[in-house]
């Protein structure tokens, strides 16, 4: 028999669709990850255990989880003040994250920065950024001195859809055509910016084909969908990796929940918060797990389980560790070298 009619055991064949099957699993065990640690921030946060400001990623985890799927440990990772999807797909450990929104000292941040402000320099995960678009011009920096020192990593930027209407956005956008650098832009389009519909404040709402006009390539994705997002955020990181510059990709979700805890939410209709619902990407995966016959309810729950377990253990190691000491809070505020005479 030639080499080309050799046949697969049963057995040797499966393992691909096995692979495949647990790579599925993985991918709604990141994105109810998100969902349930913050809707544990929601009670805490009524609690008043967590304070100041908090922004809620439930409804658009299937950007962070499967926009992370096409990153390596040597990329870059920007975001925004609603990142803490974004810190936990990059695989900042839940506890270090619960402790920074408890401000406690074994934070991702030292308990300085909470909710807005979560960075983690060993991920290669650089917040966490307060400033709408403020994340932008400092991801084209990252993304300059890697090209300069001849590393091929990529710098992935999220930002939302108020922050195109920044002059960072369109200063970075076209600096980072101009000058070819390995910049992945991940625009979180979820139709509002704070409580302005995006046909109030962009003329033109297809945001893909504007940044196209800076000369990248760019182009809209279901941001409900993780496999659209996976496969669209592999391609566009192999393009940058590839030298073809920078990527922009402009990603339509929705946010479930108001802007920020201290949001009434009055500017939308609630029939259209429910209509996106239907389209859940953390529920939608599951149904189509379980019509493949890949989930179990038993597979489930026990994955609910763990789940519980984790962000259990965060909360009781963030209400055991302790508050940065007193004499300690003026540490980090300028550097050794000013503080000398």
């Amino acid at each position: 028999m030639s080499a080309t009619h050799v046949l697969r055991s049963p057995r040797t064949a499966s393992r691909p669709n096995r692979r495949a099957a647990e790579h599925r699993l993985a991918l709604l065990e990141s994105m109810l990850r998100v969902r349930r640690f913050e809707e544990r921030c929601v009670e805490l946060y009524s609690a008043a255990r967590i304070r100041g400001f908090m922004h809620l990623y439930i409804g658009e985890e299937a950007v962070a989880v499967g926009v992370n799927e096409a990153l390596t440990a040597d990329d870059a990772v920007v975001s925004t003040y609603r990142e803490h999807g974004h810190a936990l797909a990059r695989g900042v450990p839940a506890e270090a994250i619960m402790a920074e929104m408890f401000g406690k000292v074994t934070g991702c941040s030292r308990g300085r920065g909470g909710s807005m402000h979560l960075f983690d320099a060993g991920r290669r995960f650089y917040g966490g950024n307060a400033i709408v678009g403020g994340g932008l011009p400092l991801a084209a920096g990252l993304a300059l001195a890697d090209r300069m020192t001849g590393r091929n990593r990529v710098t992935c930027c999220f930002f939302g859809d108020g922050a195109f209407a920044e002059g960072e956005f369109h200063e970075t956008a076209n600096l980072a055509a101009l000058w070819g650098l390995p910049l992945l832009l991940v625009c979180e389009n979820n139709l509002y910016a704070m409580g302005t519909a995006l046909a109030r404040h962009q003329a033109q709402t297809d945001l893909a084909l504007r940044a196209a006009g800076y000369g990248m390539v760019s182009w809209a994705v279901d941001g409900m969908d993780v496999f659209a997002v996976r496969d669209a955020a592999r391609k566009a990181a192999e393009g940058v990796r590839g030298g073809t510059g920078p990527h922009f990709m402009e990603m339509r979700t929705y946010r479930f929940r108001a802007h920020s805890m201290y949001d009434a939410d009055r500017y939308r209709d609630k029939a259209e918060i429910e209509h996106w619902k239907e389209r859940d990407p953390v529920e939608g995966l599951a149904r189509r797990l379980r019509e493949a016959k890949e989930l179990t309810d038993k597979a489930r729950t026990a994955m609910e389980d763990r789940l519980a377990a984790e962000i259990d253990r965060a909360v009781e190691a963030a209400d055991q560790a302790p508050e940065e000491p007193v004499e300690d809070l003026l540490r980090y505020v300028t550097s050794p070298e000013a503080s000398r005479p």
